[in-house]
Formats: structure tokens, C-alpha cells, sequence
């Protein structure tokens, strides 16, 4: 009510609300936005993977694995202090100016290296918290049965700490999945940038609202998803503690 009555809001309306506009650039956003997309697919499953690798070693024992230890924390408090697009733009401008021989020119390859990068701290941190969630007296049971280390966090400790760090990795997704909009800064025709485009054309907003609609249309699934893994978690906890 107090929106829809301010001074403003006629024009307001007229800019970001013209329906005819919304229906004619949908298509053409939707398929700018499958950029979007292919690179939060890409980033996603190497994030996985790489992150995981980077909380294992940031928890080796001993004093022999101080160095890697030393990397390993260098590396996620520097990137996760340095804002995003500026990795993106340091990386996405950088690289390709170099014109360095075998290495990539695309400013799509060099965004999704800098997300990458970026996310890989982030979710490793995530990781780790999981893993240290284990107590260590499962890490303790396995290596007197007989398992090495490795094989101790292979079979035992990390399948434990990956179950329960989903619902927060999935968050991170959903934040990794807005934050591919970032590329727009490269020059990218991706969803922002061709928004950006028909506004400019148009001379209305309304392109900024697709755009919306279809970060929207992908996040809320997963939000929905987080919760459900969350409430599952909680009645199997709770199960298990009636159980016992």
C-alpha cells in the first residue's frame, strides 16, 4: 500500500512493469541466460571437488604437512577477502592480455576460473567444518582396525562430514548461481548484459525483471531443496535419538 501510493509510482510502474515488453524479451533473455547456467554447471561440479581437496589438506596432522597447511589458509583467507569481480576482471581482462601461448583468450573460461577460485575457499571452509564436526573417536576406531589414514577419511570420516555440510554447500550454490551475473562485467552477452541491451534500446526496465524472474525460477527450487534436506537430517537425528 504505501508503494503503490507513492508519488512515484506511476512512473515506477510504467518503467519496470510493461507486460508487452516482458512477454517480447523473455525468449531472448532465456536464452542469454543459459550462459548463465552452463557456467554454474561447470563451476559447480569442479568446486566440488576441488574444495574438498582444499579442507583435507588444511587438516593434515603433523608437522612434516605445516607447509601445505600454511597454503591451504593462505589461499582461502585471500580469496575470500578479494570481492568476486574483482577476480573476475583481474583474471578476465588479465589473462587474455598476456596472449600467452595454449592458454585460453575466453573471457567465459576466465569467469568461471575466477568463480571458481573464489567459491573453492568458501566451500572449503564449509567442508572443513564438517569434517572437524567428526569426532574423533571415529577416526580413532578406524585406524585401530586397521585403516591408514587416508583410508580412514576416505571410508569414514568424510562421507559422515559430507552428509551433514549439504544443506550449507547447497547455499553456497544458490549464492554461486547469482553471482555468475558477474561475468556481465567481461563484456559477456549473458543474461545482465542482454538485459542491459534491450534496456538500452527500449529505453524500460522491464528486461531487469526477466532477468529477476529467472534467478528467481532457478533459486527457489533449490532453496526448497536445502529445507527439505534440512528437515530430513532433523527427523533422522531425532529417530536415531529415540532409538537409542
Amino acid at each position: 500500500m504505501l508503494v503503490t501510493r507513492a508519488p512515484g509510482w506511476d512512473r515506477f510502474s510504467a518503467y519496470f512493469f510493461d507486460w508487452a515488453l516482458y512477454r517480447d524479451s523473455l525468449p531472448e533473455i532465456a536464452d542469454a541466460f543459459l550462459i548463465n547456467v552452463r557456467i554454474f554447471v561447470v563451476a559447480e561440479a569442479i568446486i566440488l571437488v576441488t574444495a574438498l581437496g582444499l579442507a583435507i589438506l588444511r587438516g593434515l596432522p603433523g608437522p612434516v604437512f605445516f607447509p601445505v597447511r600454511a597454503l591451504a589458509i593462505v589461499y582461502a583467507d585471500f580469496f575470500r577477502g578479494v570481492p568476486t569481480i574483482l577476480v573476475i576482471l583481474m583474471l578476465g581482462v588479465g589473462m587474455p592480455a598476456l596472449q600467452l601461448e595454449g592458454v585460453p583468450d575466453s573471457q567465459i573460461f576466465w569467469a568461471t576460473v575466477s568463480l571458481v577460485l573464489v567459491y573453492t575457499a568458501y566451500v572449503s571452509e564449509v567442508y572443513r567444518a564438517g569434517i572437524e564436526s567428526v569426532h574423533r573417536s571415529q577416526d580413532a576406531a578406524a585406524r585401530s582396525l586397521g585403516l591408514t589414514r587416508f583410508q580412514s577419511l576416505r571410508y569414514v570420516v568424510v562421507p559422515q562430514a559430507v552428509r551433514r555440510v549439504i544443506p550449507p554447500l547447497l547455499n553456497d550454490f544458490i549464492g554461486l548461481q547469482k553471482d555468475t551475473a558477474l561475468v556481465s562485467v567481461l563484456g559477456v552477452v549473458e543474461v545482465l548484459n542482454n538485459a542491459q541491451i534491450i534496456e538500452a534500446a527500449t529505453f524500460n526496465g522491464t528486461p531487469y525483471l526477466v532477468a529477476a524472474t529467472l534467478f528467481v525460477a532457478l533459486t527457489i527450487p533449490l532453496a526448497r531443496f536445502t529445507d527439505w534436506l534440512v528437515a530430513r537430517d532433523r527427523r533422522r537425528r531425532e529417530a536415531a535419538g529415540v532409538a537409542t
